[in-house]
């Protein structure tokens, strides 16, 4: 599985920390960015990066991992690509459901609460990344639904 990870500047510094953390880990991870800590630059830019590279890998279980400040304007710019399924997320649970029954791909966190709390968004990760999609009918068909709007 290949992970996205993406931020903008109100994520920076914990996109920099989980980068370190998923590295160590092994898993294999590339940041789209941003590269350096920049006040000016805008969230839909790594959302979009991040969607499209998801969208356009031909591996096993392709995801992403975005943050920001609360986590919302990411999920919003990288839902608006067929196929995306960004979920924002702020506890182990929530992370568990939406990869059993949404089968999302985007994970999306919020700096402004997560940040300062490394078991948290460790725990948050781990439990998104190792989560099966249940795959029943009702949530493919539901997902398909939701492809369809885009």
């Amino acid at each position: 599985m290949k992970i996205y990870l993406g931020a903008d500047h109100q994520g920076f510094h914990m996109k920099e920390k989980v980068f370190a953390y998923l590295a160590k880990h092994d898993y294999d991870v590339e940041d789209v960015g941003d590269q350096e800590l920049d006040p000016a630059d805008d969230f839909p830019d790594f959302a979009q990066l991040a969607a499209t590279k998801v969208i356009g890998d031909i591996g096993e279980d392709p995801r992403a991992i975005l943050i920001c400040g609360g986590g919302q304007g990411m999920a919003i710019a990288a839902n608006r690509f067929r196929g995306i399924r960004a979920a924002v997320i702020w506890d182990a649970y929530e992370a568990k459901m939406t990869r059993n029954d949404n089968d999302s791909n985007v994970l999306c966190l919020p700096a402004r609460i997560l940040e300062n709390d490394d078991s948290a968004w460790k725990g948050i990760i781990e439990t998104w990344l190792s989560t099966p999609f249940a795959n029943a009918p009702r949530y493919k068909r539901r997902n398909a639904q939701i492809d369809e709007f885009a």
